[in-house]
């Protein structure tokens, strides 16, 4: 099933230029390279603590994403929070996805053509998501599915400041963000998987990281384990 590009999407450079390079792994340039000034770092309000984009509690997300289905202005997000948090997709393989890539799909299952990696990965359609998606009837199968209001595909930076808005509570201490719906479901594969090193490759191999130390990177877990060695002195 074929996707489109996702640079089409308005505010893809926006969003490549602050938050892919989280996921990017270092390359070693072949020859020397004017230096670029360095990006900005995000500070998060934890004092002393620089952020990239922190995960929520799976649960959590989840009631929330269930509560605002059962509102009909805010049950799109609803059913983005759903998606992303039970795919682990970025958020612009989202905004790509159509009604008919989900809604009647007898195969249960959908071929995503990642646009940052170019590669296709599977995505089942579990309980989860195929319980959010029946909330919505009348719907016409060749649209895409996250359009606002206004009849236009949300942008990236929209979801990101609905995300802060929806999470303003957990926004005080943490830095949300569309990716922290990503890391949200990387952190439940790794619980309910014992937090082995098999989940870690199951992740790698979804998130289609190079390598598991990018993976642990990127989900936050070399960090907590660390700190874990200084608490337990």
């Amino acid at each position: 099933m074929e996707i489109i590009n996702q640079k089409e999407l308005p505010g893809w450079d926006e969003y490549a230029r602050q938050f892919s390079y989280l996921e990017d792994e270092p390359v070693k340039p072949t020859k020397k390279v004017k230096a670029s000034p360095k990006k900005k770092k995000i500070v998060s309000k934890r004092k002393g603590i620089t952020a990239t984009s922190d995960y929520l509690d799976f649960h959590k997300a989840s009631r929330v994403g269930e509560k605002m289905l059962k509102d009909k202005k805010k049950r799109i997000m609803g059913l983005y929070i759903i998606i992303a948090i039970n795919t682990g997709l970025r958020v612009g393989d989202i905004l790509n996805l159509k009604w008919m890539h989900l809604k009647e799909n007898r195969k249960g299952f959908v071929i995503v053509t990642e646009g940052k990696t170019k590669k296709a990965r599977r995505i089942d359609i579990n309980e989860n998501i195929s319980s959010a998606i029946a909330h919505f009837t009348n719907v016409q199968m060749e649209s895409y599915i996250f359009k606002s209001q206004k009849g236009s595909v949300y942008s990236i930076q929209q979801i990101n400041r609905l995300l802060k808005s929806i999470f303003e509570k957990e926004s005080r201490e943490l830095n949300i963000s569309s990716h922290s719906l990503r890391k949200t479901f990387g952190r439940r594969v790794y619980d309910m998987n014992g937090e082995s090193e098999n989940a870690l490759i199951y992740l790698s191999e979804i998130f289609q990281h190079s390598s598991m130390s990018i993976t642990r990177r990127y989900l936050g877990i070399r960090q907590e384990e660390l700190r874990n060695i200084y608490m337990n002195l």
